[in-house]
Formats: C-alpha cells, sequence, structure tokens
C-alpha cells in the first residue's frame, strides 16, 4: 500500500502543478525599459501595458531605468529573479549596439536573456529646430561645414542607434560634430524643442507629435529605404550621403532562465496584441512599424544582428570616451 501510495504522489501532484503554472500571474508584472520617459521604447511599452493588463488580469507597470546608453536598465532586469514578474522593453540601442560600443558590460546580452517578442521596428530620424536655416539633407551639410567649430547633435545615450546615426554621419560627411548624450529621446526632444540644441537623431515616434505641431523639423529618415509610413521624407543617402542607413527596433525580453510556460504565453499575447486594428492604426501613428516575431524567431534575430553591426562598429571605430 505504501508503494502504491508513493507512486501515486507525483501523478497527484502534477494537475497541482500544472495549475500552478497557468495561474501565472498572480501578481503585477514590471515592465522595464532602460530609458526615460517619452522616448519611443517608453512609448511603445505604454501602449502595451493596458493590453497585457487585460489579457492577463494584472497591471503591467512599465518602470523607467535610464542611464549609461540602456544599461543601467538592462542591467537591473538582467539581475531580476526569473520568475515572470519582471519583463524587459529593449532595443537595439541597448541590445546591441551599447555592448558592443562598450565591451564593458560583464555579461554577454544574448546568453542573458530569453528573447519573447520582436514589437515593432522603428526608424532613426535626423530633426532640427525649427529656428535652423536647413529642409534637407544638403542644406544641413552645407550649413554645418559653415560654422566655426562644427555643431553638436544630441542622441538618447551613449552606444544608441541615435549615437550611432550620428557618428555614421559624421564620418560619412567629413563633418565636425560633437555628440551630446542624453539619458532617453524624451530629454533629447526637450531640449532640441527649447533650441539648447539644434540638431538630434532620434527615433521617429517620438517626433511626430512635436514635428505636426511645428516645434521642431524632420528633414530625412536615417533607412536604406523610405518609410512606407511616412513616404514622404526622403532618406540620408537620398541627400548624397553614400553607404548610409542605420534602423532600430523594440522587443520584449525576460532574464534567461524564465519558464518557457511564460515566455509562450507572452509570445501570444504580443502576437494578439499586435493584431488588434486599434493597435496598429496606433503604432502607424507613431511612424512605427509592426514586426512581430515568436521568442524563438527573436532570439535569432538578435544574434543576427549582433552578426551584422560587429564589423561594422570595428570599421567606424565608434568607442565611449
Amino acid at each position: 500500500m505504501r508503494r502504491r501510495s508513493l507512486l501515486a504522489a507525483p501523478l497527484l501532484a502534477a494537475p497541482a502543478f500544472a495549475r500552478a503554472q497557468e495561474a501565472w500571474p498572480t501578481r503585477p508584472v514590471t515592465m522595464i525599459v532602460p530609458w526615460a520617459p517619452g522616448g519611443s521604447n517608453d512609448v511603445v511599452a505604454r501602449l502595451f501595458s493596458p493590453q497585457f493588463e487585460g489579457r492577463m488580469g494584472q497591471p503591467f507597470l512599465v518602470e523607467n531605468r535610464p542611464g549609461g546608453g540602456g544599461s543601467v536598465g538592462m542591467g537591473a532586469a538582467m539581475r531580476a529573479r526569473p520568475d515572470g514578474q519582471t519583463l524587459f522593453v529593449s532595443s537595439a540601442s541597448n541590445h546591441v549596439f551599447h555592448p558592443l560600443i562598450s565591451g564593458e558590460l560583464g555579461y554577454d546580452v544574448r546568453e542573458a536573456f530569453h528573447g519573447m517578442a520582436m514589437w515593432v521596428d522603428v526608424p532613426n530620424v535626423i530633426a532640427v529646430h525649427p529656428s535652423l536655416p536647413v529642409r534637407n539633407v544638403p542644406e544641413l551639410i552645407a550649413h554645418i561645414r559653415g560654422m566655426r567649430g562644427g555643431m553638436s547633435f544630441g542622441s538618447s545615450g551613449v552606444g544608441s542607434s541615435n549615437h550611432l546615426a550620428g557618428e555614421l554621419f559624421r564620418m560619412r560627411t567629413g563633418l565636425d560634430m560633437t555628440h551630446v548624450p542624453y539619458r532617453g529621446g524624451g530629454p533629447v526632444l526637450s531640449d532640441l524643442i527649447a533650441g539648447t540644441i539644434q540638431l538630434g537623431f532620434m527615433n521617429l515616434p517620438t517626433v511626430i507629435p512635436p514635428a505636426e505641431a511645428g516645434r521642431i523639423r524632420i528633414i530625412a529618415v536615417c533607412t536604406a529605404e523610405r518609410v512606407a509610413l511616412r513616404p514622404d521624407l526622403p532618406t540620408v543617402s537620398e541627400g548624397g550621403v553614400p553607404d548610409y542607413a542605420v534602423r532600430s527596433w523594440t522587443g520584449l525580453f525576460a532574464p534567461r532562465g524564465t519558464a518557457p510556460h511564460i515566455i509562450a504565453r507572452m509570445s501570444a499575447a504580443s502576437k494578439e496584441v499586435m493584431e488588434v486594428p486599434q493597435m496598429q492604426a496606433r503604432l502607424r501613428d507613431l511612424g512605427s512599424e509592426s514586426i512581430w516575431m515568436d521568442a524563438p524567431a527573436t532570439d535569432l534575430f538578435v544574434r543576427e544582428e549582433y552578426a551584422r553591426w560587429a564589423p561594422i562598429i570595428r570599421a567606424a571605430g565608434i568607442k565611449i570616451e
């Protein structure tokens, strides 16, 4: 009898274990954004948050942890307990560019996180203060060449896609340009609107509202081809800058060791959210293009990004001073 009881115990426990798995989440989930409020990552995260809450029955709270080119928030997410209660809204800037440029994280991002889903492709743009007498890339190049000491440009942080976009522009044109790093797209936008800086390399979702209000001017997109959502905006290469293309993205990740059923659930929930017509319309309004990928495809995509950008960054000689 005792032997039968011992054999039956795992069978009795299995349904309880399965129910415990299905119960996730049983309390609020934190989504860490490694940039200041107002940037494209933050905007996209806050669009997804209420959608997840409606499907999961628990709040999904956005927590901004800016600093270090996104490495501060990324480190916090990496060290979080892998129980599904802390997720990470990441971007090309902090997930690929900053690690490749700094080389000082102390961990391999590709091994530290599980991809859950790729959400959107976020075009980079060149934006200027309306007082700057330029409306296209050739005029911007001529203006900077005519300035003694060149011009400063703002970005969302050292090693961000915006920083890389500015550095590649500087090198491809031979212009005298100085990088001014911020702690996210929001602070860059505030100073650009105020005229504290006159030039910024930023993400399209961050700048569309103030551009439509006439508070800043977008003069080009940094992608290889024109963006389908804003075909009126020319590319930097169309403006005479050869071999130029930089693009960002935003996706959802979890600390290594997070249970597969949680990863699968968030991957499926992301797909559901992105198929909602209102969500698609809102993302289009923000200038973001949907590029949903499931968890395995997201992990593969990240590895391909590293393979693509590592030789480019080495050749460009971009380093954190």
